[in-house]
């Protein structure tokens, strides 16, 4: 079996969720002695399609017409577009039917949770649809004391401060309008983003966002593996304010760092991040900023131990068993012939 995982406008995509769980997608073929490409060119048995572009779906078409079995990867659904850029809830419908149109080639859909596996069978789409999460390198998120003060040192923090980290994309979605009013509601904390998209694409809201100047809020833009590690290891919480995802990598990685999380209520984590369990919920601004004084002040439970075992659960290792087992169901069973 050889597979070839093909992924469109890589490198616009690579520093996104998206290119980390292609990269992840490899780590976990390479560990489990799975033979694959990214050169179309080559010789290969089923392939892997991870966007929705129209030279991904111009090669499903082609590789359905020779006989090859093909798999879509839905990591984007309408939900999770919208609120992103401008202009992108005027053409939310019409990339739901781009997007159903593209995911209905393949023999089998992969999406990275039940919640997004249900939004996805409510687009009437019929064939085969099974959740594996994206996945994260536990070993690589684990706790680096040296590197956490490293981040400190680096960014000018001292050891007393209280420093509260988020990651993603300039988007509205992300929940960087909370963030930053957060951030000037708890002038006694330290805020710092990571991630980056190009502002020309945002509405004016989001760059006026990013734009913010304020003593205790830093926008660190995009940074290597080995400085958000640090960051995870150095920062006293991961808030996660956002409005929609299909899984959201950063909250698992932060598990992985046993660092204390606070993410919004949203229906994507209602099956395995639970509120006081895990993790700590809120639905909206007031319950944000009550919950991070409670945090930070000591006066919740520390729920790390628990949160690291949803990260065990999604290692790469684990989720990389799963693909493979995928890959030879689809194998061995019959064409879509969409």
């Amino acid at each position: 079996m050889k597979v070839l995982l093909y992924t469109e406008n890589e490198k616009m995509i690579g520093k996104s969720g998206l290119g980390k769980a292609i990269k992840h997608q490899m780590e976990a073929l390479k560990d489990n002695n799975i033979e694959y490409t990214t050169d179309v060119k080559d010789d290969w048995d089923i392939v892997h399609i991870n966007f929705y572009g129209p030279k991904s779906y111009l090669l499903a078409k082609k590789a359905k017409k020779n006989g090859k079995k093909v798999i879509y990867h839905a990591h984007s659904t309408e939900e999770d577009f919208r609120n992103s850029f401008i202009l992108s809830n005027q053409v939310a419908p019409a990339f739901k039917e781009w997007l159903i149109k593209c995911y209905s080639l393949g023999d089998h859909i992969l999406t990275p949770t039940p919640y997004s596996k249900k939004l996805l069978e409510g687009y009437g789409i019929k064939i085969p649809i099974t959740d594996i999460s994206n996945g994260v390198d536990v070993k690589f998120f684990e706790k680096n004391e040296k590197l956490a003060k490293q981040f400190r040192k680096n960014f000018g923090y001292t050891d007393k401060d209280k420093i509260i980290m988020g990651v993603g994309l300039y988007i509205e979605r992300k929940g960087i309008l909370d963030f930053v009013e957060l951030a000037k509601r708890l002038p006694q904390y330290k805020f710092i983003w990571f991630g980056h998209s190009p502002l020309a694409a945002s509405p004016s809201k989001i760059k006026k966002a990013v734009n913010t100047k304020l003593p205790n809020l830093v926008f660190a833009g995009y940074v290597e593996p080995e400085i958000l590690k640090g960051a995870y290891s150095g920062c006293d919480l991961y808030l996660f304010p956002t409005l929609e995802e299909t899984e959201g990598i950063p909250i698992i990685e932060a598990c992985a760092a046993r660092i204390p999380s606070l993410i919004r209520d949203i229906p994507v984590f209602d099956d395995w991040l639970i509120d006081g369990v895990n993790v700590y919920k809120a639905k909206n601004i007031d319950e944000f900023e009550d919950k991070i004084k409670k945090i930070l002040e000591g006066k919740l439970p520390n729920l790390t131990d628990e949160g690291y075992k949803v990260a065990e659960e999604r290692d790469i290792k684990k989720v990389g068993i799963k693909l493979i087992n995928i890959y030879k169901e689809v194998l061995s069973n019959g064409t879509n012939k969409q």
